[in-house]
C-alpha cells in the first residue's frame, strides 16, 4: 500500500516559510525563531527547491508572496493550527483553584508557604483573591476560603479549623536596643504601640500586667493606628512600634528573630481562623490544598508552650 501522505516537506523549512510569510521580511522571521538570517533565507530557498516553486518575491526591503505562496501559506497555518491543538488537548491542563481570604492571612501566612505549595502540587493553578470583602462562592468563583470568625457557619458549607486566634505582643529586637523587655505598665506605655481595627492592647495590658482596665486617653500617646493587621506587623518589623499580632502570622519572624515576643502571655480571641468550602463541591485539586493547609498549619514551627488566656476570660 502506497504511502498517501506523499513527500512531507522540512518542518524547519515550513516553520521558516511560515514566520516569513506573516512579517514579509526574514530578519523579522529570523528574530522571531531565534536563529540567523541567513538560516531562515537558506530554509526557504531549500524549501522552493523541494517543492519546485517559488514562493517568494524578492524584492529590495521587504518579500511578497506569490500567488502559489499565498496559497500555500493559508494551508501550512492551518496545519501548524490544528498540531498545536492536538498538543494543547494531548498535554494535562492545569487546574484553576480559586483561595479568597483577607489581605493580611495572604500576606502574612499564605504567600510565604506558596512555593511548598506550587512545588507539591505543580498542576495546580493557584489564584489568590485578597480582600476585606466576604467573597461569594458562586459570583466570585471562589473554590476555597479563609474565613476568620466561628460556628455554625451556612449550612451548605463545610468547614475546618485552621488555627486558633492566638495574639502576642511583639517588636524589632532594634527598637529594644540594650534594653530589657518592659515588664510594668510604664515601661511598656514608654514604647509606641501599633494599634490595628481589633484594638486587643486594653485586654493584653490587663492579662499581662495584672493591671486594672485602663481609662482610653491612657494608650493615646505615641499610638499609630492601622486598618490592616498586616501593616502594623510590617511596623513592628520596621523598628517603629510593639505590635499584637496572632501569632501564626509572626511565628517565622519570631523564630528568625527579626521579632522578638513581649512576656510569655497570648490571647484567645473569640473568633478563630477556618476552611469553608461548598459541601457539593470535591475534587481531589481542593482536597490537596485542604489538607497542605492543615499540615502548614500544624508545622512544628508554629507550636509554642505558651501561657494562654482567653479574652473574656476571668
Amino acid at each position: 500500500m502506497s504511502d498517501r501522505r506523499g513527500k512531507l516537506p522540512s518542518l524547519n523549512g515550513l516553520k521558516a516559510f511560515e514566520a516569513a510569510a506573516r512579517h514579509l521580511n526574514f530578519r523579522l522571521a529570523a528574530e522571531e525563531l531565534g536563529v540567523t538570517q541567513g538560516a531562515v533565507a537558506q530554509q526557504v530557498r531549500g524549501l522552493e527547491a523541494d517543492l519546485g516553486v517559488r514562493l517568494f518575491e524578492r524584492l529590495p526591503r521587504t518579500l511578497a508572496l506569490t500567488g502559489e505562496g499565498r496559497g500555500y501559506t493559508a494551508d501550512v497555518r492551518r496545519a501548524f493550527d490544528i498540531i498545536a491543538r492536538a498538543t494543547a488537548d494531548l498535554l494535562p491542563q492545569p487546574i484553576t483553584l480559586t483561595i479568597s481570604t483577607t489581605p493580611t492571612f495572604a500576606s502574612k501566612w499564605l504567600i510565604p508557604r506558596l512555593p511548598d505549595l506550587t512545588s507539591q502540587h505543580p498542576e495546580l493553578d493557584i489564584h489568590i483573591l485578597a480582600t476585606d470583602r466576604v467573597s461569594s462562592f458562586q459570583r466570585d468563583g471562589v473554590d476555597l476560603a479563609v474565613r476568620y470568625g466561628h460556628p455554625p457557619f451556612a449550612s451548605g458549607l463545610a468547614s475546618q479549623l485552621l488555627f486558633r486566634q492566638e495574639i502576642i505582643a511583639v517588636c524589632s529586637p532594634m527598637l529594644l536596643g540594650a534594653r530589657l523587655p518592659p515588664r510594668t505598665v510604664t515601661e511598656l506605655l514608654s514604647y509606641p504601640l501599633l494599634h490595628d481595627a481589633h484594638n486587643f492592647w486594653p485586654e493584653f495590658i490587663e492579662r499581662h500586667f495584672g493591671a486594672e482596665p485602663l481609662p482610653r486617653d491612657a494608650l493615646a500617646a505615641k499610638r499609630i493606628s492601622f486598618n490592616q493587621s498586616s501593616h502594623a506587623i510590617d511596623a513592628a518589623l520596621a523598628g517603629q512600634g510593639i505590635a499584637l499580632a496572632t501569632r501564626s502570622f509572626v511565628a517565622r519572624d519570631v523564630a528568625e528573630e527579626r521579632l522578638k515576643q513581649i512576656g510569655t502571655v497570648a490571647l484567645y480571641g473569640l473568633s478563630d481562623f477556618y476552611l469553608l468550602w461548598p459541601r457539593h463541591r470535591k475534587s481531589a485539586a481542593l482536597q490537596a490544598v485542604v489538607s497542605w493547609m492543615l499540615g502548614s498549619a500544624a508545622n512544628p514551627l508554629e507550636q509554642h508552650l505558651v501561657e494562654a488566656v482567653s479574652l473574656g476570660a476571668r
